[in-house]
């Protein structure tokens, strides 16, 4: 592993404070967290319904976390919830109607995407 100088600390700082300053206006802007609409659209690209472990899996969260961004979307409504055919414990997660039109109605061009984050995507 590649040692860090501060210039790179300092260079993660600033990205860090880009990203929160974006998600708060993605919030205001959609009335979703970033983590709901990762999650919207995780769900709306998987060939099936999943899990909770698998949702966080793939959006890399903790499980603890993944269940708290689960309740909340469910409280907007924006998820459909089934058990499992074999294992009636297991809950598997896909997008109510309701959360589908809220995943239509994002058009990332309503953001101002914040300068610094936007030099970070462009240095990609």
């Amino acid at each position: 592993m590649k040692k860090m100088d501060t210039d790179t600390l300092c260079n993660i700082r600033e990205l860090y404070l880009c990203i929160m300053r974006f998600e708060n206006l993605f919030e205001e802007t959609f009335g979703l967290t970033l983590n709901e609409g990762m999650l919207l659209c995780t769900l709306s690209h998987a060939p099936s319904s999943m899990t909770c472990g698998e949702l966080a899996e793939e959006l890399d969260l903790s499980p603890s976390n993944m269940s708290k961004v689960i309740k909340s979307a469910e409280k907007k409504e924006l998820l459909s919830r089934r058990l499992g055919e074999s294992d009636k414990r297991q809950m598997y997660f896909s997008l109510s109607a309701k959360g589908r039109a809220q995943l239509d109605a994002i058009d990332m061009r309503q953001l101002d995407v914040p300068e610094c984050l936007l030099r970070f995507c462009d240095n990609r």
